[in-house]
């Protein structure tokens, strides 16, 4: 998003204006008006990366505008990122440009928090780590409330741990995950927390067991397992598989299996066609699983998941990309109806939406 598009005082406009603009081409699929879910003007990410510029031997972040990908843009200051990113950014370049050691050869900053108010600091290199790098990033994690990181080529050092704990208030309930650092997660929490909540209220009269795809770090599997006897969720990132596993202990929840599996590989186990190692210690037989819930890639379903998302009788599905929604929609609706749809503005200022449909086995 440029920079020039951030208008907090023309936010709710901006948002009716887009809100407009995806919502026709769902006319074809429902009447249904969706619910919208608005994101906070300011303060909303919760992850930020930028590159490294040094001028003068001082080092800045900058960004780069997709229609001059050559010329650098200092920014000095982000009020999109979270107040705690916000607020370390600036004291954290200054005290990187007062240390050699800290500064040389640094091309990238990552930036990792949550609602807990923690902030995980990933320093990217074009060089090597050693003991003065390390000496120099403990002194500077006792002048600034962050964790870090420190990475090069094959080398990843963590001074404390690499990951933030979040805070999600979802469907009436608190809920704790491990964020890892370079792993996938969802940038905008009250948003996120907004699609938690009316994911739950889309199944909250289910019956039988659950099958997720592309289930992460359990964001939505540990909420919905509560409308569920059982859950069996698939994710192909070994990162994300044992952080859903840490997260549904850390929640207390004993009724999801967390496989890595990816979507034609656990259709194929479903079916009977083959086995997997990964899953000999489950029974799929004793699964009942009439609800499949979708949150897959920009990309979509591929033929072969969207296939075999057509023989469940319910379909939640969360999409991060409208137009592969639509695609997948002219084959979910040739059997199923839209039973609720909803738009969740993720990334203000731009003209991406988030969108989720529930979708209904139709009855002859």
């Amino acid at each position: 998003m440029p920079l020039r598009d951030f208008k907090p005082d023309h936010y709710s406009s901006l948002l009716e204006a887009k809100t407009r603009l995806v919502r026709e081409p769902f006319t074809q699929f429902t009447a249904l008006e969706p619910a919208i879910f608005p994101s906070e003007p300011s303060h909303y990410r919760m992850r930020a990366e930028f590159r490294i510029r040094h001028i003068d031997n001082v080092p800045h972040y900058v960004m780069f505008r997709k229609e001059d990908p050559r010329e650098a843009h200092i920014i000095t200051r982000f009020d999109i990122a979270c107040e705690p990113i916000a607020a370390v950014m600036q004291p954290l370049r200054e005290l990187i440009a007062a240390s050699d050691e800290l500064s040389r050869r640094l091309f990238q900053v990552d930036f990792l928090s949550g609602q807990c108010g923690e902030v995980l600091v990933t320093l990217i290199y074009h060089r090597p780590l050693g003991d003065a790098w390390q000496a120099e990033a403990e002194t500077l994690m006792q002048q600034l409330p962050i964790l870090l990181i420190g990475r090069s080529r094959k080398q990843k050092i963590v001074l404390e741990q690499d990951f933030v704990t979040e805070s999600l208030h979802a469907d009436g309930k608190h809920f704790q995950f491990r964020h890892y650092e370079n792993s996938f997660t969802q940038p905008n929490a009250k948003v996120n927390e907004a699609m938690i909540s009316w994911a739950c209220e889309q199944v909250s009269s289910a019956s039988g067991d659950l099958l997720e795809l592309y289930c992460g770090c359990g964001n939505f599997t540990i909420p919905l397992s509560r409308y569920f006897s059982r859950v069996l969720a698939t994710e192909i990132s070994k990162t994300s598989v044992r952080a859903a596993q840490e997260n549904s202990a850390l929640n207390g929840v004993d009724n999801i299996d967390v496989v890595r599996l990816s979507a034609e590989e656990i259709s194929a186990a479903l079916k009977g066609v083959r086995p997997f190692r990964r899953l000999a210690h489950l029974n799929l037989d004793a699964f009942d699983l009439k609800t499949v819930f979708v949150d897959p890639p920009r990309a979509g379903l591929d033929d072969f998941t969207r296939d075999m998302v057509c023989e469940f009788d319910q379909i939640l599905y969360i999409s991060c990309n409208p137009q592969t929604l639509l695609r997948d929609l002219n084959h979910l609706c040739q059997n199923h109806h839209i039973k609720s749809l909803a738009f969740f503005d993720q990334f203000p200022y731009t003209t991406h939406m988030e969108c989720g449909v529930f979708l209904q086995r139709s009855t002859l």
